[in-house]
């Protein structure tokens, strides 16, 4: 076989294959063209012997019409609609069959096929709203099989029928429109769906309007489009119509068809046509003098336009009377009242009554032209009782500090303001917090109380405020307040102060100690400062001070010892007014500037220290204790010796004594005068002045307790005023009115060599240890 290319005929050579049995195995014929359908009209003649020839064959063709099925066929069913026929039925016995949606899948069976005759036949009536084309396969094959027939796609259309009937998209319909809209102004369109062919007049849809409520012509509809507009200009009023029904009808077959109607409700929108106005054309109102922000008169008004909107909320205007702005006026919550206050307080003495032009609009412009309402507002301004006023409200004078008691500061007054009444001015401090002033009631002198002091705690930059209250006889009294500012100015009255209580400094290499000091006096009272080391100190400290500052450094001049120094400075400012101040310097083992100081391990060894002897005191008094019970036993016991002899030589011997007094030695001396009072008299030294360092009682708070100590230790070794060392001193004198026993008995015989204590024998069972040990001692 030879394919030939398209636009030529093709030509087939059949092969006639001869076999020795005579049969003729297959003639083959292959002749396409693409572009239509024809027959081949040319024949090929070959001889190639008596069982040998050529045949020509004809291309195979479909006979089907254009087919189409009309919805709602009601029947009888099954109905034939077209027959299929294949140009090979002629010669051969054809077998049909179709395939596709309706045939072999859903709707399954809707359409069948003779198989023999190839008639079509539907089985029920179809609807094309629900299917308007159905595209199926016809099949069509010999019976014996030797022959397939190219399928074919049929096609079949549903003509339409006016089945349907337009249906609005809503119902109702909601518009609205300004009531002074535009002729031909659009209010709403319209719509309507038809399910019907569109491209027929099934489905074509046209409007009218069929009624009005409450009255017609005022609104018309284009009959396409469907768009309701407004028919003509002014005829519509919101005050007396709101609301419009409109019944539209929608009809199909170019409006003589079927038909649905839907309704529309128009809402007529509010325009500002109507001014506001004023309830009536005068009002009053009456303010209490010096009363700013006070409502005056409430102005309410009436408007036909819809309430709450802008086209009815008011717009006020004082357009007279209110040249010098003491009022101001405004709308109130509802949108339709006008509320006067009083922007400043108003005097009564100056204008008693104001007349006001008060004009009326809304807050949007009137669609038409329209006239404004006006009202005249009368008030009346009532006299009340105006406190005393100042002047100047705020005074301020200057004065030294070390004004005398008694002196007369300045004079503050005020004036009534109330020229009409004749009332009587009263003053008196308010604030003074310092009580440092006083005033007089009538005439409002002021004078100092007390002592003034320019570095209180009361002054802010050297500032004393104090407020005075002056007020009237009326039955009512006003008050009124004025403030008045003291300027103090300085007084050298306070020396200069050392900051540094406590300084530490190295062991090695020593720098210099910083030393602060203050002055709370002025500038000019102040600086350059002088500081001076008594002369004491002289010898192993020196001082370097900076004149322009107050800040001096503290030096030693020779290689100290660990521990701490306590130094005396005088201080003097430029007015050459001084303190004496102490300071303690504290040397710890260290170098240079990296001053380190480990109080707590002086304190600790302190501690140990101090433990240690109060448990050898302790131990001293268990013996001495213990010394005094054998003595008292051996007193006890003197009765029952017998063999005891008192001579002359036994006074270094154990004696008694129940009595105490100054010693054996000291017999003659009058013990009487020790036991009368502890006076001192000392003509050596005489006081120069009061002291001016005094001891601490109790430590500052979080103080270190060995710095309090050693603190008031230093106070008092270097306090000038106590008696010298060398001067006597008195103690308390233990004599015979002394509740417990005396000891001085205890060391009549400061040798033990010459007793004999053979005796302790006798003494008992308790003293023979005492005897063994002693005696034995002797023999030894």
């Amino acid at each position: 076989m030879k394919k030939f290319t398209r636009g030529s005929f093709t030509y087939i050579l059949c092969l006639m294959v001869v076999t020795i049995h005579g049969e003729i195995i297959r003639e083959y014929l292959a002749a396409v063209k693409q572009q239509g359908r024809f027959m081949l009209a040319k024949r090929n003649s070959c001889a190639l012997g008596q069982n040998h020839f050529c045949l020509i064959r004809r291309k195979r063709d479909w006979l089907i019409p254009p087919v189409s099925v009309s919805e709602n066929d009601s029947g009888p069913f099954p109905k034939q609609v077209v027959k299929m026929k294949s140009t090979a039925a002629d010669s051969k016995t054809m077998i049909y069959r179709i395939t596709g949606a309706g045939a072999d899948q859903p709707p399954i069976g809707l359409f069948t096929v003779d198989k023999r005759t190839g008639w079509l036949w539907v089985t029920k009536s179809l609807d094309r709203e629900e299917t308007a084309l159905y595209v199926l396969t016809t099949h069509a094959s010999a019976k014996d099989q030797s022959y397939n027939e190219t399928s074919v796609r049929l096609t079949i259309k549903v003509i339409d029928q006016n089945d349907n009937k337009p249906l609005c998209t809503q119902d109702p319909f909601m518009g609205q429109v300004p009531e002074r809209a535009k002729q031909n102004a659009t209010v709403i369109k319209v719509t309507a769906k038809d399910i019907d062919d569109p491209e027929t007049a099934n489905g074509i849809v046209r409007y009218k309007l069929v009624k009005t409520q409450p009255n017609g012509g005022l609104f018309h509809i284009d009959p396409d489009s469907g768009v309701i507009s407004l028919a003509a200009i002014g005829v519509l009023d919101r005050e007396n119509q709101a609301v419009y029904s409109l019944a539209v009808e929608a009809a199909d077959m170019d409006g003589h068809g079927l038909s649905s109607t839907c309704m529309v409700i128009i809402r007529i929108t509010d325009s500002n046509d109507h001014a506001p106005k004023f309830s009536q054309r005068k009002y009053a109102g009456t303010v209490q003098e010096n009363k700013a922000g006070e409502v005056v008169a409430r102005l309410d008004v009436t408007d036909r336009d819809e309430p709450l909107t802008a086209n009815s909320v008011a717009s006020f205007t004082i357009i007279k009377g209110n040249e010098k702005g003491f009022f101001n006026i405004s709308t109130g919550p509802s949108g339709m009242e006008g509320i006067i206050m009083t922007s400043k307080g108003l005097d009564f003495e100056q204008t008693n009554a104001f007349s006001l032009l008060v004009v009326v609009k809304n807050e949007v412009p009137f669609a038409i032209p329209l006239a404004t309402s006006t009202a005249t507002v009368t008030i009346t301004v009532q006299d009340v009782n105006e406190p005393p006023v100042f002047e100047p409200e705020r005074k301020k004078i200057m004065t030294h500090e070390d004004l005398e008691v008694g002196s007369t500061i300045t004079k503050y007054t005020a004036y009534d303001p109330d020229t009409a009444r004749e009332q009587k001015i009263r003053y008196k401090l308010l604030q003074d917090f310092a009580n440092w002033l006083e005033i007089t009631e009538d005439t409002g002198l002021i004078k100092v109380r007390s002592s003034l002091d320019r570095e209180a705690s009361f002054i802010r930059n050297e500032e004393y405020t104090v407020l005075v209250l002056a007020y009237d006889n009326d039955d009512e009294p006003a008050t009124g307040t004025g403030t008045l500012v003291i300027k103090l100015l300085d007084v050298n009255d306070n020396a200069p102060v050392l900051e540094e209580r406590r300084v530490p400094m190295c062991l090695i290499e020593p720098k210099p100690v910083r030393l602060t000091i203050t002055d709370p006096d002025g500038p000019e009272n102040g600086p350059p400062f002088v500081i001076e080391l008594n002369t004491e100190y002289q010898s192993n400290w020196t001082v370097i001070s900076n004149s322009s500052s107050g800040v001096v450094l503290l030096k030693p001049l020779r290689r100290l010892a660990l521990g701490e120094y306590s130094l005396v400075l005088r201080v003097y400012d430029s007015k050459r007014l001084f303190q004496n101040r102490s300071i303690i310097v504290e040397v710890c083992d260290c170098k240079g500037d990296d001053v380190t100081c480990f109080k707590d391990v002086y304190a600790a060894a302190a501690g140990v220290t101090l433990s240690i002897y109060v448990l050898a005191a302790i131990l001293c008094f268990l013996v001495l204790l213990l010394l005094l019970i054998v003595l008292k036993r051996r007193c006890e016991r003197k009765a029952h010796w017998q063999h005891f002899n008192h001579t002359e030589e036994d006074r270094d011997n154990i004696l008694c004594y129940n009595e105490e007094g100054g010693g054996e030695q000291d017999q003659d001396f009058d013990m009487i005068l020790l036991c009368s009072g502890l006076e001192v008299f000392s003509n050596d030294i005489a006081p120069m002045a009061s002291p001016t360092i005094f001891c601490r009682h109790l430590p500052d708070e979080n103080e270190d307790i060995e710095s309090f100590i050693y603190e008031n230790l230093c106070t008092a070794n270097d306090d000038r005023f106590v008696a010298p060392y060398d001067s006597m001193l008195v103690f308390a004198h233990e004599g015979e009115q002394s509740e417990s026993g005396s000891l001085s008995s205890l060391q009549s015989s400061i040798s033990d060599g010459d007793q004999d204590f053979q005796h302790l024998q006798n003494w008992g069972p308790r003293f023979r240890r005492l005897a063994d040990m002693f005696a034995g001692g002797e023999e030894e």
